[in-house]
C-alpha cells in the first residue's frame, strides 16, 4: 500500500532594507591605550574639529555625532585633561602621524655612550696623536670617554707619582675642551680617568695637525741592523715616551 506523501507550501516574501555606506564607528581600544569613538568614557569633550578647528565643550554623545556625519573618527588625544581633549580624523591617519612623530624624536635623540681610549708606556708618538684625534672625535660627538694607561710586569711597581704624570701628558694632547669627570685613580690593569666635553657638540672639529710622515733617511753601507725594535725602560724614560 502506497501512503501518499503531502509537502506544505511555503511562500517566502523578500525585502530590500536600506544599506548603510557611512564609515563604520569602531570602538576597540588599541594597544596603545588611546580611546577612540565609543570606547570614550568622558561624558564632555574639549573637541578640535577635523580642520583643526576649535568646537568647544561638547558632550560625548554630540561629538560621536559629528564624526559620524563627517565619516571621521573620535579619539581623545589628552585623556588626563579637564576636560578631556578629543580629535575627529581619520584613525588611520592619525595612527600614522603619531608613529611617524615618534620615529623623527628617536632619531634625533643622542644616546651618550662611554668610549674607551687606551696608551701603553712606549706608546709612540704619532699613535698618541691617533688615539687623542679619536677621543676628540668622541668628545665632540657627545661621548664620554674613558681613558686607560696601561701597566704590564714591572712597569706596575713604578712610583705613582711618575704614572699619573704620564697619563696626564697624554690627557694633554687631546684637541678638544672637556672636563674630568672622574679624576685619576688606579684600576686593575694600571691607572684610568674619565673625560666629557664642555659645551655642545661641534661639526667637522678641527685637531691638532699631525706631523707629516718624514721619508726614511738612507742607511750607510755597513750600517749594522738592529736585531730588536725593543727599548729598555732607560731609553723609554730618556725619549720622553708614554
Amino acid at each position: 500500500m502506497t501512503i501518499p506523501w503531502s509537502y506544505p507550501i511555503t511562500k517566502y516574501s523578500y525585502s530590500i532594507s536600506q544599506v548603510n555606506l557611512q564609515k563604520p564607528q569602531r570602538s576597540y581600544t588599541p594597544k596603545d591605550k588611546t580611546r577612540i569613538n565609543n570606547a570614550i568614557k568622558a561624558r564632555e569633550l574639549r573637541v578640535i574639529g577635523p580642520k583643526g578647528e576649535n568646537l568647544g565643550v561638547l558632550t560625548t554623545t554630540e561629538a560621536l555625532k559629528i564624526a559620524e556625519e563627517a565619516n571621521l573618527d573620535l579619539i581623545e588625544i589628552s585623556p588626563n585633561a579637564n576636560p578631556p581633549v578629543a580629535k575627529i580624523t581619520d584613525f588611520g591617519q592619525y595612527r600614522y602621524e603619531t608613529k611617524r612623530k615618534a620615529s623623527e624624536m628617536k632619531a634625533k635623540a643622542h644616546v651618550t655612550e662611554t668610549k674607551s681610549v687606551q696608551v701603553k708606556i712606549g706608546t709612540g708618538e704619532h699613535d698618541q696623536l691617533l688615539k687623542a684625534k679619536r677621543a676628540s672625535e668622541w668628545l665632540n660627538e657627545g661621548h664620554r670617554v674613558k681613558v686607560d694607561l696601561f701597566l704590564w710586569g714591572r712597569y706596575k711597581y713604578m712610583e705613582e707619582a711618575f704614572l699619573k704624570e704620564r697619563l696626564e701628558r697624554f690627557l694633554k694632547i687631546i684637541p678638544a675642551e672637556y672636563k674630568l669627570a672622574d679624576e685619576i685613580k688606579k684600576s686593575p690593569k694600571g691607572f684610568t680617568c674619565t673625560i666629557e666635553r664642555v659645551g655642545k657638540a661641534v661639526k667637522g672639529p678641527k685637531f691638532a695637525e699631525m706631523p707629516e710622515d718624514k721619508p726614511a733617511t738612507p742607511k750607510a753601507e755597513g750600517t749594522p741592523v738592529a736585531k730588536s725594535k725593543k727599548k729598555s725602560l732607560d731609553e723609554i724614560l730618556e725619549s720622553g715616551l708614554i
